[in-house]
């Protein structure tokens, strides 16, 4: 008796149609993750081509990124660009369906502001503001936080700062939430004390703080030393990792030194904004130690 076997469509075309609404599903993520942080409100959102160009050109509100649709052309375009570029606000292009998706019925020619809850400080001037406190009695003490998305670790991160006597934090243009107003609300006021700037590129930001005599301690579960055993009264950068990520490859490689925090339980890791906390008031301790004698 001969086997009847049943036939079955082939999987190419389908396999095909699920990879591409799988990629779609993806690019909508990532261009939803552009417009909003966690909690954050549509309100802070600016539409259109020339309600955002006014808005760069006034400088009244700080912008924190603009979202261009990909193939947008309009002769005025090229102004906002060039203005975008010279406030070093990061301009991101995604696929027009969906910029469309994400915003849904809301009309926006194709461009999207975000505004930030505070302005920003040009790096290159925080790096010489603190820079200048080398070889004084107040050693800086700066933060470099690599990729932190949560925007209520990075408001804690910031009050946590604010009460440490924080000189500077520095964060990446990119992958990275920025001064939002879930911030400024997690960080309780400190936004207003505490200066914030971002750098292009956080491995050159390490040369430029070694540079000037700063030493670069960045914070790892692999750490070769426990936190504690660190000189804090030395002019030094704290770098951050992303909570799950960590530190990238290059910033960690780039650091001077790596240092743990010891941890008992089952689980691998603080949470950032705790690991923060503890290591900015090691150096608070240390340092008004040092003070006494």
């Amino acid at each position: 008796m001969k086997s009847i076997h049943k036939r079955q469509k082939p999987p190419g075309r389908l396999a095909h149609q699920a990879d591409s609404q799988r990629h779609e599903a993806k690019l909508d993520d990532a261009t939803r993750s552009l417009l909003d942080s966690e909690g954050d409100k549509k309100g802070d959102r600016i539409y259109g081509l020339i309600p955002v160009l006014e808005a760069l050109r006034a400088g009244q509100r700080a912008i924190d990124s603009i979202t261009i649709a990909e193939g947008a052309r309009h002769e005025r375009l090229r102004d906002l660009l060039q203005l975008a570029r010279q406030a070093n606000v990061p301009v991101h292009r995604v696929p027009r369906i969906s910029l469309d998706r994400s915003l849904r019925e809301t009309t926006h020619q194709g461009v999207v502001a975000r505004t930030a809850a505070a302005r920003y400080r040009d790096a290159d001037e925080l790096l010489e503001l603190v820079a200048a406190r080398v070889g004084t009695e107040h050693a800086p003490l700066v933060l470099g936080l690599d990729g932190i998305e949560d925007p209520r670790n990075f408001g804690a991160i910031l009050r946590t700062a604010e009460c440490a006597g924080v000189h500077g934090v520095f964060i990446p243009e990119r992958r990275a939430v920025g001064l939002t107003d879930t911030v400024a609300k997690a960080a309780a006021g400190a936004m207003e004390y505490v200066p914030v700037a971002r750098a292009t590129n956080l491995v050159r930001l390490i040369e430029q703080l070694k540079e000037r005599n700063i030493w670069v301690v960045g914070a790892a579960a692999e750490g070769t030393s426990n936190y504690t055993d660190w000189d804090w009264t030395l002019p030094s950068a704290i770098f951050l990792g992303s909570e799950g990520v960590g530190l990238h490859r290059l910033v960690r490689e780039r650091c001077d030194t790596l240092v743990r925090i010891p941890v008992l339980g089952r689980l691998g890791s603080l949470n950032v904004s705790v690991a923060a906390g503890v290591l900015l008031y090691e150096a608070l301790r240390q340092r008004a130690k040092a003070a006494t004698k």
